[in-house]
């Protein structure tokens, strides 16, 4: 499934097996976003993002990729904490519709 917010695309593949494992995110970031400093950057503060709401238990086991528009790397992290989250929360109602 696929849902996007602002910048950010989220792209997840469900976990259906039966013992529960963490989430797994992986980041594609081209280089139109900006040179090699600001893409790590902009994926370290992604990872933060992703580790944070997993921890508080609000992201769904399964891999996640993430893919990053140029206007990403603009956002402060409130914002960008902010689009994650509304991706994420139409990830899951559309998972929950099929």
């Amino acid at each position: 499934m696929r849902a996007r917010s602002g910048p950010l695309t989220l792209v997840h593949l469900a976990d259906r097996s039966d013992e529960p494992t963490p989430p797994r995110v992986a980041f594609a970031i081209g280089r139109r976003v900006g040179k090699a400093v600001v893409r790590n950057q902009l994926r370290r503060r992604l990872r933060a993002v992703f580790a944070e709401d997993a921890a508080a238990g609000s992201v769904p086991p399964g891999a996640y990729l993430v893919l990053a528009q140029p206007a990403a790397a603009a956002l402060s992290y409130p914002e960008l904490r902010d689009h994650v989250r509304r991706a994420l929360s139409r990830l899951e109602q559309r998972d929950r519709r099929s």
